[in-house]
């Protein structure tokens, strides 16, 4: 049985859910969210609370399933009242971005500057030339977008040079002896 599909989800002032036909749909002050629920889970609203439960409460998969479909619901709750966050930072001489409308160009030590097209619902800001923060409604773009930012060029052990979680820690290496 799922502890994390137990616990019910309420839902903050300003923010409205409905299912209707499977499609899980929730608006907020940050925009609107849709999610297409598994057919072996249920989920029911009473008031401001969700409760997300399986439908075959014999089934260990069901279960597991009813479990994740609250982790999801949770975080669209959470996106569309305060939104999600993630920080990267550029660390290597003359790295630097710059946010320019839809487009973020980086200069990374290549040859040529790289520009990313920032989709939609997506916003990149940054504070300083050395700082980018991504943020939106939905988790898992705004985390697809910072992974496809730091993939552009990744921190490299010797001198822990590229694009960064801000929270991440890069093991060093030491560089080869004669």
């Amino acid at each position: 049985m799922s502890r994390v599909a137990k616990a019910p989800i309420s839902l903050p002032s300003g923010v409205e859910a409905s299912i209707s036909g499977g499609q899980f749909t929730v608006k907020g002050s940050k925009g609107s969210l849709e999610l297409s629920v598994h057919p072996q889970v249920s989920v029911d609203q009473d008031g401001k609370v969700l409760k997300i439960a399986p439908r075959d409460p014999g089934n260990a998969q069901a279960w597991a399933l009813a479990g994740t479909m609250r982790a999801l619901i949770n975080n669209m709750v959470q996106g569309v009242s305060k939104g999600w966050q993630k920080k990267l930072e550029l660390v290597g001489v003359g790295y630097r971005a710059q946010a320019k409308g839809k487009v973020l160009s980086l200069s990374l030590g290549f040859s040529h500057p790289v520009d990313y097209a920032v989709p939609e619902g997506i916003t990149i800001e940054t504070p300083s030339a050395t700082e980018i923060l991504v943020s939106g409604s939905d988790r898992q773009r705004v985390g697809q977008v910072a992974a496809e930012i730091r993939g552009f060029r990744p921190p490299e052990p010797y001198k822990g040079k590229g694009v960064r979680y801000s929270d991440e820690t890069v093991v060093r290496k030491e560089t080869k002896k004669k």
